[in-house]
């Protein structure tokens, strides 16, 4: 791996990531093809968060967060960072102080898959974070990875620029050339769903509306009545 860092990155609209946003995780991924989820493992250390930003990415060695400190300086406000390591690490990368740096600068939050502790602290100062992990145990700053090339997570390719969205559901990544057809799919996508939400609160049955009664008889399901 080649020790980079990537200054002066093109990034996605910015009015556009926000108005994404507004749709949540699940709509935007199921919008644009099922694609872009990053996976169940990363889980928000707060309840109710919703950001959608532009990625910064920062590719660290386990136990070493060295590179974190040098994605800040590459950060603007809008941004999302996003923290991968080389090799499966749990260890505390990301906590209060970088959070403090981050916010001075406008970030709206990070995605790291690894390991963040001072969660209260996170919690207490409204930093939005999402990680594989939490965990006290510290890193080190010795060893140099890669701020703003490509990234992977959860099978997922992330580059910088791209649009991050993140809500109690998960993270999913947009390339920064595809918002606003996402943001096209994302609303045709609500207008069926809020149709479908008006016609189940006026009891229809999921059963009628997909079509799922054929479904099940073509799969060999009978109704039986029950007998004593």
């Amino acid at each position: 791996m080649k020790n980079v860092i990537v200054t002066g990155i093109p990034r996605a609209d910015l009015a556009a990531v926000t108005e994404l946003a507004g749709f949540g995780v699940a709509t935007v991924h199921e919008a644009i093809g099922r694609s872009g989820y990053l996976g169940p493992g990363l889980r928000p250390v707060q309840d109710g968060a919703r950001i959608g930003g532009t990625a910064v990415t920062a590719i660290c060695w386990p136990g070493d967060n060295l590179m974190v400190h040098a994605a800040v300086e590459q950060c603007q406000a809008g941004d999302v960072l996003v923290v991968t390591t080389t090799s499966p690490c749990t260890d505390g990368l990301f906590g209060e102080l970088l959070a403090t740096s981050l916010a001075v600068r406008g970030v709206r939050g990070i995605v790291i898959n690894a390991g963040v502790r001072d969660v209260a602290e996170l919690r207490a100062m409204n930093f939005p974070a999402w990680s594989a992990a939490v965990s006290a145990q510290g890193t080190v700053k010795e060893t140099p990875g890669t701020v703003n090339m490509p990234a992977s997570i959860g099978g997922q390719l992330i580059r910088p620029g791209d649009a991050i969205i993140a809500d109690d559901d998960g993270v999913v990544c947009v390339p920064r050339d595809n918002v606003s057809a996402a943001l096209a799919a994302a609303t045709a996508r609500t207008a069926r769903e809020e149709a479908s939400r008006r016609a189940l609160a006026g009891g229809a049955l999921g059963l009628d509306m997909y079509g799922l009664r054929d479904k099940l008889t073509s799969r060999g399901v009978e109704y039986v009545e029950y007998r004593p």
